[in-house]
């Protein structure tokens, strides 16, 4: 096939343009510059984009042998990623980046123009499994990132290969210096890599301004003001302006956002179990929508943050009923499911949590379809 490498500059994108090539594909690597005003130099693991990775990408190309293009798509990477971020948060919500720039930028935009160009599909350093168009977790489990790459249709996985998901990290950078590639020993990137600070507060702050509101107790007790609820999230315990703890000697955690009023609720960490995940935008990875309850695994966070759940399909969302209580759920985070096998690592579909509810239920073992289990 006629592949096309995505190549940040980084370990795992370099050694699956590697394996494309030993798999005896055409492969023609691409740098995708998303900044418009790409920094020179990475500061360790913070950032990504920067002209020392576009730098990184292109010497890896060389190694291999392989054609080595840079994309502009810092455009479409501000309105799709950027600015829908910050919109998020303005409204109360705390979204993960990657989940967009996955289903936005690499498996939309880059992908329609690889396809365009007469590329089969895109290759990418992302830690997850794809067989027979069934997308599973990594087999390093640390570095699994089937999660982010759960809001992808089953047309878009279709053209997607990633080819580093069989292999725990240490091995990969083993074999990226066994092949001669300088990024054998490059930090991986962490945070958000459009904050290179890692100040999101302060990142949120100069693009929305300040809007003050009030920090609430559970029984509406006024505590302190803030400068917006785009400072908070769900679960969030501390960097709350508090004076100090409950009456009571605990902490306390952010438990509601209302951006209308500018209002932010704090309780107990038991004030934070949800037992129902409303979602919106679902998408299944097979590309049909399940008939009946669908008996799961939910995941609510990129690492951790698992239930054993029942979800339905309704009005093109999700309503996903937890057999056990989660914490720290927010909107605009993705609720991820789950095949509940042995394995436990096929993903079934995802949804954008658009709501909670902390009221818990019961189950009849009837309310899931057989041939939904």
């Amino acid at each position: 096939m006629r592949v096309l490498a995505a190549m940040s500059g980084g370990v795992d994108s370099a050694v699956a343009a590697a394996r494309a090539v030993d798999a005896g594909h055409e492969v023609v690597g691409v740098h995708l510059a998303l900044s418009a005003s790409p920094g020179t130099l990475r500061t360790g693991s913070r950032g990504c984009c920067s002209k020392e990775d576009a730098g990184d990408a292109r010497r890896a190309a060389d190694v291999l042998g392989i054609p080595f293009y840079v994309w502009d798509f810092a455009d479409r990477f501000k309105e799709d990623v950027i600015d829908d971020f910050v919109a998020a948060y303005a409204a109360g919500e705390t979204p993960n980046p990657c989940l967009r720039c996955n289903e936005k930028i690499k498996f939309s935009a880059l992908a329609d123009r690889a396809v365009a160009l007469g590329f089969d599909a895109v290759v990418t350093g992302h830690y997850a499994r794809l067989e027979d168009g069934v997308l599973r977790r990594a087999v390093d489990a640390d570095k699994d990132q089937s999660y982010v790459l759960a809001v992808l249709t089953s047309d878009q996985l279709a053209r997607a290969m990633f080819p580093v998901g069989d292999t725990p990290k240490p091995r990969i950078r083993e074999e990226a210096a066994e092949r001669g590639l300088a990024v054998a020993n490059k930090p991986d990137s962490h945070d958000i890599c459009f904050i290179p600070s890692g100040d999101t507060r302060a990142f949120l702050g100069a693009k929305i301004g300040v809007r003050p509101g009030a920090v609430l107790d559970a029984d509406g007790t006024k505590l302190a003001d803030h400068d917006g609820v785009h400072g908070f999230t769900i679960g969030q315990r501390k960097g709350l302006g508090l004076p100090g703890p409950a009456a009571d000697g605990k902490p306390r955690y952010v438990t509601e956002i209302d951006p209308e009023s500018g209002t932010v609720r704090v309780g107990s960490a038991a004030d934070l179990e949800v037992w129902t995940v409303l979602a919106d935008r679902a998408i299944w990875t097979s590309g049909e929508t399940p008939s009946g309850p669908v008996e799961c695994v939910a995941q609510v966070r990129a690492h951790g943050g698992t239930a054993p759940a029942v979800a339905e399909a309704v009005d093109g969302g999700l309503v996903v009923r937890l057999r056990e209580p989660l914490t720290g759920v927010a909107k605009g985070q993705a609720v991820v499911l789950y095949r509940p096998d042995a394995d436990g690592d096929e993903v079934l579909g995802s949804g954008t949590i658009s709501g909670t509810e902390r009221e818990p239920h019961t189950y009849a073992s009837e309310l899931v379809s057989d041939n939904a289990r």
